[in-house]
């Protein structure tokens, strides 16, 4: 089937309406009308092709929420008329040691939302600016928020995953000293998450007047990392840092932070390597450098079912499909709170 979608055709053009080919439904897939669709930076990276191997027409997005429309005979899980959302990823192998611990998100034949490999035409999978999408029911997950905190939901699909699967790896909870870097997309979800949690939470802001902000996502106390003071106060005190900045910076002040064995881990993808930190802040208390990586399909679901029951969701600025390419020039800026989403009802008329 033809849906309206939005795209880019090449890395120095903007965005615009674009027709996509959808396939039919097969035995297993779940067919999406897509409500809203989040904008990660993500989107941005891949469509400016910062990130090497984007495939044009690329059509981003994977922070979708909608309806079910139609599904496949073998469908179990999921009704016509359902709530449902889908994250990063749309395939795997299935078979390899991290899909068996549904760890699909680490499976080197993982397939993103978008610009992935796939049989479905152009050959490349095509994202959530679009009207409609058709997956495999085992990546569909169930949305338990009510209806009309929808728009609001569709962030955590990756956003949320994002903060929620090094918090709950690395035990953030009762008892435990976490930091939260950055007050962005990624940060202010951590900070809700994360608090919700029962950990005690510091925010790092480079902005004095995100103090009022972060206090209000629910950080106990905010530091300005440029305070030279302020950053001093918490030396090896933390025993879990997660650095959400998608920046390159200086990790060292942050990782002086933490306790003997404690962990920083970073979320952030930067298009250009942070500087080497010191060998010597790492080896002499034993502290952790860490990555993570979205999650998997089980943990996603956890997730979702954590911020239903706790009424985390994301802080939103809708913006139409024909304002898509003014959002990426304010995200680039900051000038977002937190998190843009695309009401897909739009592009109808984009």
């Amino acid at each position: 089937m033809q849906v309206q979608a939005y795209g880019a055709y090449a890395a120095d053009k903007a965005l615009e309406a674009l027709k996509i080919s959808r396939r039919a439904p097969g035995p297993h897939d779940v067919q999406i009308d897509i409500a809203f669709c989040g904008i990660c930076h993500s989107d941005l990276h891949t469509v400016r092709a910062e990130w090497a191997g984007t495939q044009f027409p690329c059509v981003p997005g994977h922070e979708i929420v909608g309806r079910v429309s139609a599904v496949g005979a073998h469908v179990a899980s999921h009704k016509v008329g359902d709530l449902v959302g889908v994250g990063c990823i749309v395939d795997s192998c299935k078979r390899c040691p991290d899909c068996e611990d549904g760890l699909e998100n680490y499976c080197d034949g993982m397939v993103g939302t978008y610009n992935s490999p796939t049989p479905d035409e152009p050959g490349w999978t095509l994202g959530g600016y679009s009207q409609k999408i058709v997956v495999r029911e085992r990546y569909v997950l169930r949305i338990r928020h009510p209806e009309e905190q929808l728009a609001a939901v569709a962030p955590l699909l990756c956003a949320g995953i994002t903060t929620y699967s090094p918090l709950r790896h690395w035990e953030a909870g009762l008892g435990r000293k976490v930091g939260v870097v950055g007050i962005g997309g990624l940060g202010h979800m951590g900070i809700k998450i994360a608090h919700a949690m029962g950990a005690n939470v510091v925010a790092f802001t480079t902005s004095e007047s995100k103090r009022k902000d972060a206090k209000a996502l629910g950080a106990h106390e905010v530091v300005v990392s440029r305070n030279r003071d302020e950053m001093a106060k918490h030396a090896k005190s933390f025993d879990f840092i997660l650095n959400t900045v998608a920046a390159p910076h200086n990790l060292d002040p942050f990782l002086s932070l933490l306790k003997r064995d404690g962990t920083m881990t970073l979320v952030g993808a930067p298009a250009t390597p942070h500087p080497s930190p010191g060998v010597f802040n790492l080896i002499m208390k034993r502290r952790s450098l860490a990555g993570s990586l979205i999650g998997g399909i089980r943990e996603t679901q956890e997730m979702l079912d954590f911020c239903a029951q706790h009424r985390i969701v994301a802080d939103i600025e809708m913006v139409r499909a024909d304002q898509i390419n003014a959002a990426y020039e304010r995200m680039l800026k900051g000038d977002v709170k937190y998190r843009f989403v695309i009401d897909n009802a739009s592009l109808a008329r984009a």
